[in-house]
């Protein structure tokens, strides 16, 4: 038989349970809630009954009763978080969201976002087109007829030997430019420059180098590329330059 104290007691560790149960925690959630509140209505009931056993069995019944009632509302206004995602359950309208999801003001997962955009690479500067260009003059052999534009042998010899570069699908322009020496007047000299540079473009048109792909323009005297008071730079400025662009 239990003494009077153990009587007194033993509600009192009922209800002691029943409170801690539905405290408030830090963050604002409680063990015993609204989920799980007919365990604090059965546990309310049994302290409530505790409570009034001791004046009488019909206080035991009555105590029961609001104990388990009281208890039951007391919890049910708790909120807890079940999944654990900050938000609690009476306003989480997504629960058992996986831990460490993020979610939005009411408990539902955020929306992913967009990878972002790694930045368009810097526009590189447009790369210089390769030149090449070949000088055919007559300090090695003559390239014309004594004041004229006519091709000699050795001048179609040289350019025979540069069809293959010149009929070469990479190439994209060929410019054929015409000088001459000092002798004579700078307007004779300049129409004599324009003619043989436009004799070299007949005659590589009509070895199969695209006539598209040719030009030519005569700059007379006006860029020697040696001394024309002598025989040998005078040569060497008697001469026809291929300005290949790739």
């Amino acid at each position: 038989m239990m003494s009077r104290y153990t009587k007194a007691l033993l509600p009192v560790l009922l209800v002691s349970s029943v409170l801690s149960g539905c405290a408030t925690r830090s963050d604002g959630s409680a063990p015993l809630n609204q989920r799980n509140w007919p365990i604090c209505s059965l546990l309310g009931g049994a302290a409530g009954a505790g409570l009034g056993a001791l004046e009488s069995s019909a206080w035991a019944a009555g105590g029961g009763l609001l104990g388990a009632v009281g208890a039951g509302l007391v919890c049910y206004a708790q909120d807890g978080d079940e999944d654990g995602d900050g938000i609690f359950d009476r306003r989480d309208r997504c629960p058992g969201t996986p831990k460490g999801t993020p979610v939005s003001h009411n408990g539902c997962p955020l929306p992913p976002y967009p990878a972002p955009v790694p930045p368009a690479p810097a526009p590189q500067p447009p790369v210089a087109p390769a030149q090449e260009v070949v000088t055919l003059s007559d300090a090695g052999d003559v390239l014309f007829e004594f004041d004229k534009a006519d091709l000699t042998a050795q001048a179609r010899a040289a350019l025979d030997a540069q069809l293959d570069k010149l009929k070469a699908a990479d190439v994209v322009s060929v410019k054929v430019e015409g000088h001459t020496d000092s002798k004579g007047s700078d307007a004779y000299n300049q129409g004599l420059s324009e003619r043989r540079a436009a004799s070299v473009v007949t005659y590589l048109v009509s070895h199969g180098v695209p006539q598209a792909r040719l030009s030519s323009e005569g700059f007379g005297e006006s860029r020697p590329v040696a001394d024309n008071s002598t025989d040998a730079g005078r040569a060497k400025n008697r001469r026809v330059e291929l300005h290949i662009t790739r």
